[in-house]
């Protein structure tokens, strides 16, 4: 699932411990007296309530997956604890396992966190490759979420395969074309032509409308795409002679420096508004943003949304399941994540809102739901994302990968969008915060 634009390393700080004052009940687990078993392999004390803890729409529940789950084990209970935005999600997880309590049974792990899991926390999940058979998932999503010496702390879940998401009705009202096919072609092999596209569009955009929700979405989008990002294969911090992200920030800036940007922050109200009313005609769209846009642009979305292949083959997102040792229903959360995450759930979720899967066996009778299909003007999704996926190049994360992304969108990019600071001024703002990331 799902990443979201993040606050600076501070206010994530201060969030984790607001989140934990109040929520610290949140992920307890509870069960009754008595004895019985699941078929899954787990033991439960009677009726056994598991808590999923997870960050943004991950589809479980809008696919019907606990429902089912508890038909098949009526002495499960299953709760999900939704945290809206991964800046607030992940440094309360972080508290939450060195406190060594009020952890939920089960913890979603955000792409961008699993290297500081694997390298800092791996001590505190459970080490699930000895539970499943590896092979039902991609090696590099496995890779990801495997030690040194082979404990591997997450399933993979969801992966986040590039597409770019746009209004018809608006496309066409500005004078551009609308068939996808001639769109994409027009952007192919560089976000510089989407921007460009961009330009055109606001000759004559729609009124109140902008081309795109935010120059940070550009960003998180064209740096998805570099296999050069902020670290190095050794380890070494890179972010500052990175081409990929040169790339990545003067695609952003020359969103930020225009006035093809809504100026939104992701995640938040204000975003949610935006596809409400229509403010916005594109989005950088991973697969799992298919899902949120049909939720929060309604009705008036139906027939006007399509989908087209992004300037570049790109990664945006993904998560894992793991499974905190803390959980005292160790077994039940081992089993229910199993089931979760494999393909034929993964199937599931992606028939419901085009979550794209990361175990292979699922991808040839994917099929998103025919309402979604129609949603999206008939568009081919499911070639378009698999297209996509099929050459996003390998890349390398490190253990601050997060924060020093999001010290680049949230400071850099924020001072010069919606400050109006000049490029030089939001990159100089972006590298202080790095370096007190980094304790430089």
């Amino acid at each position: 699932m799902r990443t979201s634009t993040r606050r600076s390393h501070r206010l994530m700080a201060l969030a984790a411990v607001a989140a934990l004052t109040t929520g610290v009940l949140a992920g307890c687990s509870s069960d009754s007296n008595g004895t019985s078993s699941n078929s899954s392999g787990g033991t439960s004390k009677g009726k056994t309530t598991l808590t999923v803890g997870t960050f943004g729409v991950f589809g479980y529940k809008q696919a019907g997956l606990y429902d089912e789950y508890m038909k098949l084990h009526p002495n499960i209970t299953i709760k999900e604890d939704v945290t809206t935005r991964t800046d607030v999600y992940w440094p309360k997880v972080l508290t939450r396992l060195q406190a060594g309590s009020g952890t939920d049974d089960i913890q979603a792990i955000e792409v961008g966190n699993i290297t500081e899991a694997v390298q800092t926390q791996a001590d505190k999940f459970v080490d699930l490759g000895k539970d499943v058979d590896t092979s039902q998932w991609l090696p590099w999503k496995n890779a990801q979420a495997t030690t040194k010496d082979g404990k591997q702390i997450g399933l993979g879940t969801d992966t986040g395969p590039m597409a770019i998401c746009y209004r018809k009705d608006l496309f066409k009202k500005a004078g551009l074309p609308t068939d996808r096919t001639q769109l994409a072609s027009l952007w192919k092999g560089d976000w510089t032509k989407y921007v460009n596209v961009g330009k055109d569009y606001m000759k004559k955009a729609p009124k109140g409308t902008k081309f795109v929700d935010s120059a940070s979405s550009v960003y998180n989008a064209a740096i998805g795409g570099e296999s050069q990002r902020y670290y190095d294969k050794d380890g070494n911090v890179i972010w500052d002679k990175s081409t990929g992200v040169k790339a990545a920030w003067n695609a952003a800036m020359a969103v930020a420096t225009s006035n093809m940007s809504a100026k939104l922050k992701q995640f938040d109200p204000t975003w949610d508004q935006g596809f409400a009313n229509a403010s916005f005609a594109t989005v950088a769209c991973p697969a799992w943003m298919i899902g949120y846009i049909e939720q929060k642009s309604g009705d008036s979305g139906k027939g006007n949304w399509d989908v087209a292949a992004a300037p570049t083959a790109a990664n945006w997102g993904g998560s894992f399941l793991g499974v905190p040792t803390a959980t005292k229903h160790q077994a039940d959360a081992v089993a229910l994540a199993k089931w979760l995450t494999a393909p034929e759930q993964q199937a599931k979720v992606f028939a419901k809102q085009a979550s794209f899967p990361s175990t292979p066996a699922a991808y040839a009778g994917l099929k998103p739901a025919a309402d979604t299909t129609a949603y999206f003007s008939n568009a081919p999704i499911t070639q378009i994302f698999s297209d996509s996926a099929k050459t996003i190049p390998v890349q390398v994360f490190g253990i601050k990968d997060q924060p020093i992304g999001t010290a680049i969108t949230d400071v850099g990019i924020l001072q010069v969008e919606q400050k109006g600071k000049t490029p030089a001024q939001g990159w100089s703002a972006a590298t202080k915060e790095i370096k007190d990331v980094l304790g430089q």
